[in-house]
């Protein structure tokens, strides 16, 4: 019996593995240049031939700022979209479980035992005795034997699916790491034009009073002291606008930690100048980076599930085999033993032949056709995560010298405005040129403010399209 047993499930065993319909799965090409962009652009981009993967270069590694590393920490322990992403792939992978459990039979076991006590006077020997019973029942329902791969199929797009779910995860992750460091870089800026407009402020409220005084003793024209006036309103309603920043900053910075009471003052930064730069990364000289992105693994998933599904919607196409209401019984009596030459079993296989249906036709052509998406979406993403990069590597090949030219643009306009000051205070020239002079000096200031944040921001942006900030 043992004998037989093992030729049964060798057989089993056989037909479960038998044909795959599946089409053989290729990755397709990248639509994109095996390089990045060259040009006046990129000269200062650097583009090393052994820079590391920003994929293998940890966001605790990269962020070296302490108090961005806290509340970045903070994001990814209570964020809910991060979350949200993390119980998706949970849920992707106990359908995985779900779909490949579906491959072996389930199978059903029971097992009872009696003993009973039998008088000397009833016994056939003369002496008590004490028989046992014990009982074994194995039942399996309904198992389809995988002959032509539909299950196997179904458990590999399942598999993708899930493995997409992990990928979008981390995509998730990214997204959110970056978020946090931009809005945190914001407000940095955003509270350095406040102290800025703060200290403008209180030089035109100065500035304001001496007019006033010169006003009264007939030194200053009406027209001066109204336009030193426009001036205190500016810089009062400057004050306004960045107050309103920065507590959307705050409030946007909240959101993304996602914790109930606010971020801790001791976590956030005071400037700019405050801010620890992260570490310089370089995009290599090959674009093949981009296919570790995990935007594009999950399209890359994605299309490897839909492949899998044409060889599901295939498989349906043939005879399916199963086997129904197997039941082994083994009993052993006064021995107590299991007797497993006592033992039956009984397989009653089941055919179901589709003879001609036209959903099946149809759902084989809808499985053609999610593929070919599926292609269409991956080649899509690569593109879009190769424009990416090449505006991050621009906007890095381009900041320091905008930041150069911003600052003689602050220096002189902070020389003209000195100049100004000093021929009107002499009689040589109108109050109008100090208002203008200092018009320009604060708009320059303002977009210097703004370029330091973007130096700092494009790093940021660069670590993150290159996949970086994932684990």
């Amino acid at each position: 019996m043992n004998r037989y047993r093992m030729i049964l499930w060798a057989g089993i065993a056989l037909l479960m593995g038998g044909c795959s319909l599946a089409p053989t799965y290729t990755r397709p090409e990248a639509p994109v240049a095996e390089t990045w962009p060259q040009g006046p652009a990129y000269t200062q981009a650097g583009m090393e031939s052994d820079a590391r993967s920003a994929a293998d270069i940890a966001w605790r590694e990269f962020y070296t700022d302490e108090r961005l590393q806290q509340v970045i920490a903070a994001a990814l322990e209570n964020n809910r979209d991060l979350r949200l992403a993390a119980l998706n792939v949970q849920r992707a992978r106990g359908i995985y479980g779900v779909q490949r459990s579906a491959l072996y039979p389930a199978v059903d076991a029971t097992a009872g035992g009696s003993k009973q006590r039998t008088p000397a006077d009833l016994s056939s020997t003369g002496d008590v005795q004490y028989p046992e019973r014990y009982d074994v029942n194995l039942g399996v329902f309904g198992w389809e034997i995988d002959f032509f791969g539909r299950l196997r199929s179904l458990r590999d797009q399942a598999l993708e699916s899930y493995l997409a779910t992990e990928q979008a995860r981390r995509s998730a992750q990214i997204l959110l790491v970056s978020s946090v460091a931009d809005v945190y870089l914001a407000l940095a800026a955003d509270r350095e034009n406040l102290f800025l407009s703060q200290a403008t402020l209180k030089e035109q409220q100065a500035s304001f009073q001496l007019i006033k005084r010169r006003y009264e003793v007939g030194l200053a024209t009406e027209l001066d002291l109204n336009q030193a006036k426009t001036q205190v309103a500016t810089a009062r309603r400057n004050i306004a606008r960045y107050t309103l920043l920065v507590a959307r900053d705050v409030n946007a910075l909240r959101l993304l930690v996602g914790t109930a009471s606010p971020v801790p003052e001791t976590m956030l930064p005071e400037d700019l100048a405050t801010v620890q730069p992260p570490e310089p990364i370089t995009a290599g000289l090959s674009s093949d980076v981009l296919l570790m992105r995990p935007d594009i693994l999950q399209a890359e998933h994605q299309l490897k599930a839909a492949n899998a599904n044409i060889g599901a919607a295939r498989a349906a196409l043939f005879p399916r085999i199963s086997l129904t209401t197997t039941v082994g019984t083994a009993s052993a009596e006064l021995s107590g033993l299991f007797d497993a030459g006592s033992g039956t079993w009984l397989f009653n296989p089941q055919v179901a032949m589709p003879v001609f249906d036209a959903r099946l036709w149809s759902a084989l052509d809808v499985a053609k056709a999610e593929t070919e998406i599926a292609v269409v979406a991956y080649e899509s993403a690569i593109q879009t995560a190769f424009r990416e990069v090449a505006d991050a590597l621009a906007a890095q090949g381009t900041i320091d010298e905008r930041l150069a030219a911003q600052q003689s643009f602050v220096d002189a306009a902070a020389e003209t405005y000195r100049l100004s000051e000093m021929r009107y205070t002499k009689g040589v020239d109108s109050y109008l040129s100090v208002l203008d002079a200092h018009r320009s000096l604060y708009a320059a200031q303002q977009v210097l403010v703004e370029l330091k944040r973007e130096k700092l921001a494009s790093q940021v942006r660069l670590y993150a399209v290159l996949g970086g900030g994932g684990e």
